[in-house]
């Protein structure tokens, strides 16, 4: 089981950065690094929720369709539906809350391999995820800040 918890802060409101954290729109893959636009396809979108296929490029490509629920102010909730890789049903959790000068995000990352793929996936989280996912978060976050206020 892949299990990561990492944070960041940045000097985005939060609601700007939930709002991004729920942009279904073409430009997702542009926000949030590692996220490959081949891989990126939108299912559904409602007011409060949508399904996507996202994935990495990483090991030829690492994809899952997932459910996105963000009907409780400042919590984000990812569940994984579908993925060759991982098993169904585990969710990881974004939480964004105000600080002074912007937002503090926590991500709670959860996955549990079902291949063989998921297992080396699974194994480099444990490892490097804390790392790597916090450099990504923080690189969102500064592409966040250095563009216009969409709001």
């Amino acid at each position: 089981m892949a299990h990561v918890r990492y944070d960041a802060d940045g000097t985005l409101p939060p609601p700007r950065l939930i709002a991004a954290l729920t942009d279904f729109t073409d430009r997702r893959p542009a926000i949030w690094p590692g996220l490959s636009p081949r891989l990126y396809h939108v299912h559904q979108v409602g007011d409060t929720w949508a399904e996507a296929t996202e994935g990495t490029d990483v090991l030829g490509g690492i994809w899952a369709r997932e459910h996105y629920e963000w009907g409780t102010p400042g919590v984000v909730t990812i569940r994984c539906l579908e993925s060759p890789f991982f098993r169904t049903g585990v969710t990881t959790t974004w939480r964004v809350s105000p600080t002074a000068s912007g937002c503090h995000v926590e991500v709670d990352l959860h996955r549990i391999a079902r291949s063989p793929r998921g297992f080396l996936v699974g194994a480099l989280v444990q490892v490097m995820g804390k790392r790597r996912f916090g450099a990504e978060l923080q690189t969102a976050l500064a592409r966040l800040v250095a563009e216009p206020d969409r709001s």
